[in-house]
């Protein structure tokens, strides 16, 4: 593998994870979005685990490809998801935000880095 799906793979990890984590540990500039989406708030923990678990699978795909791949298709259905959560709550100002986390992972499977 060359060096930029590497790289790739796992700056858009830590990118997910950090959404994760920011997810998990309540910082306002999510939860508040997510009241207003009105996501209930018992599937934020579910919703922050989903993501770091798509982190983690990422990073695990560098060492066995499949994971990686189910992960990533995974992730991609999480933001995929969390589009039509905005499109639904008509905030259509934040659509722009879980696309910043849509984008880099599939870009990450388009590149192979993790097949």
């Amino acid at each position: 593998m060359s060096a930029f799906p590497l790289v790739l793979t796992v700056l858009v990890a830590v990118w997910v994870g950090f959404s994760a984590v920011s997810l998990l540990r309540g910082a306002s500039w999510v939860v508040d979005a997510l009241t207003e989406y009105g996501v209930p708030r018992g599937w934020w923990p579910w919703l922050g685990l989903a993501k770091l678990a798509g982190a983690v699978g990422l990073l695990v795909g560098l060492a066995v490809p499949v994971i990686g791949v189910i992960a990533g298709v995974g992730l991609v259905l999480y933001f995929t998801g969390a589009v039509v959560t905005v499109v639904r709550a008509r905030s259509y100002s934040h659509i722009p935000y879980p696309l910043l986390y849509l984008v880099p992972v599939v870009g990450t499977l388009s590149v192979g880095s993790v097949v």
